[in-house]
């Protein structure tokens, strides 16, 4: 499923935790690995030109030259196949054109844990690439101490379901993942009590949501119970984000797996806000299907 895999890096602490796991996936899968630097051109002011131009992207070319250097050399090292690629322009849209370039199967990258005021959103670059992708995003939290292998490879995976479509396409791509290593599937639907009153609610209304709920993680486990996996259901009510980041955190889980809802750039939120606040706040990588 994974035959190639960008990995963009901005050469920031923590990158060695996203090379561990894009080469994780791609010693499993038997991927080759394309690493991408991107030289922000995007405000690049319009007097700028030759020598000037030259001089003002020289340390960011210089950076991403040894940036995508140390991905290729530990993918060597690790007997995987592997090539490096400077690019220039708007990161979010090279990354996004580079994986058009080289057919690749999906993209692992870094994303940026948030606090205060910046949780309002993700980091814009990995923000627009995981609304925007068509293939698979794997993306891993940076953190100068987070760990640089990813040898245990992916025994748990936790699949949020809403019963949408593009829920079960992220469930088809992860089941393809959990089947690989034979891992359990754990199946949850979270009852959103920021939408409805769950203490007010007609209990009709609650009815109808738990069967929707336990419709929709039984469809995921059955369809993981057929290819031979282990997989548990679990249904739960709050805020979806944090009881799904905790629900992964009591199954001990190596992956997270959920759909996206894309919209137009520009908009407020350009992710499912679930999906964003998942993403921003999870330990252990999250791999999102448009």
């Amino acid at each position: 499923m994974f035959a190639r895999l960008l990995v963009p890096t901005d050469g920031s602490a923590g990158t060695d935790a996203v090379t561990a796991h894009a080469l994780e996936f791609a010693r499993t899968y038997g991927a080759t690995v394309q690493a991408l630097y991107v030289v922000d051109t995007g405000a690049e002011p319009a007097s700028v030109a030759g020598d000037q131009r030259e001089e003002l992207y020289a340390p960011s070319e210089r950076r991403g030259r040894e940036a995508t250097i140390r991905i290729t050399d530990r993918a060597e090292a690790d007997e995987t196949d592997a090539a490096r690629e400077v690019r220039e322009g708007i990161p979010y849209a090279e990354i996004l054109a580079s994986a058009t370039d080289h057919d690749v199967d999906a993209i692992v990258m870094g994303t940026h844990g948030r606090s205060g005021a910046d949780r309002v959103r993700l980091g814009s670059t990995t923000e627009r690439v995981l609304a925007l992708s068509s293939i698979p995003v794997i993306s891993v939290r940076l953190e100068e101490d987070a760990p640089s292998t990813a040898d245990d490879g992916y025994d748990r995976i936790v699949v949020p379901t809403d019963g949408s479509d593009t829920a079960e396409r992220a469930a088809e791509t992860v089941l393809d993942v959990a089947e690989k290593y034979d891992a359990t599937v754990h199946a949850v639907y979270v009852i959103d009590s920021t939408v409805y009153d769950l203490e007010d609610a007609p209990r009709s209304i609650l009815g109808l949501l738990r069967e929707g709920g336990e419709r929709a993680i039984e469809t995921v486990a059955e369809a993981a119970r057929e290819r031979d996996l282990e997989a548990t259901t679990e249904l739960r009510r709050g805020v979806p984000a944090d009881e799904l980041l905790a629900y992964a955190s009591n199954v001990d889980a190596d992956l997270l797996a959920m759909g996206t809802r894309g919209h137009a750039i520009g908009s407020a939120d350009l992710l499912g806000s679930t999906t964003a606040r998942v993403v921003r706040r999870s330990r252990v990588p999250v791999l999102t299907v448009g």
